[in-house]
């Protein structure tokens, strides 16, 4: 597994913006279509909202860091925020009937949904999103 980029991200919203600029780079260098461009923005974006607004509770002196590894066929990005930590399993499911109509909580889900596989580590506080790359 080699890494290939690192984005150091401060707890404010706007620097969720800064992902997009990332995962351009990873385009023009990769040459992957619009369709797993549009997977990796919904994920990638997701996971450092979370970090951001969740794990660091929008604290701008902490940072949330995204590194981005490349393994044969693989895109890996490993976020890691400066919070608490939580346990991913005690997240209310966004499909049951009393969260339907909620505005948040469906982050999670989505991950799970876009990414190849989402693996949680030090308690919580460090995020792998892996992407199968397309032929």
């Amino acid at each position: 597994m080699k890494l290939i980029h690192t984005l150091t991200l401060q707890s404010t919203y706007e620097e969720v913006e800064r992902v997009e600029e990332l995962l351009n780079t990873l385009q023009e260098e990769l040459s992957f279509g619009d369709d797993f461009y549009a997977r990796l923005m919904l994920a990638v974006s997701e996971a450092a909202t979370n970090g951001i607004v969740h794990g660091n509770k929008l604290d701008a002196s902490k940072e949330v860091e995204i590194k981005v590894y490349r393994s044969d066929q693989k895109l890996i990005f490993e976020t890691k925020d400066q919070g608490q930590g939580f346990d991913p399993e005690e997240i209310p499911d966004p499909l049951a009937e009393e969260n339907l109509l909620k505005t948040s909580g469906r982050g999670v889900f989505l991950m799970e949904e876009y990414a190849d596989a989402v693996d949680y580590s030090e308690n919580g506080t460090c995020l792998t999103l892996t992407f199968n790359l397309p032929d």
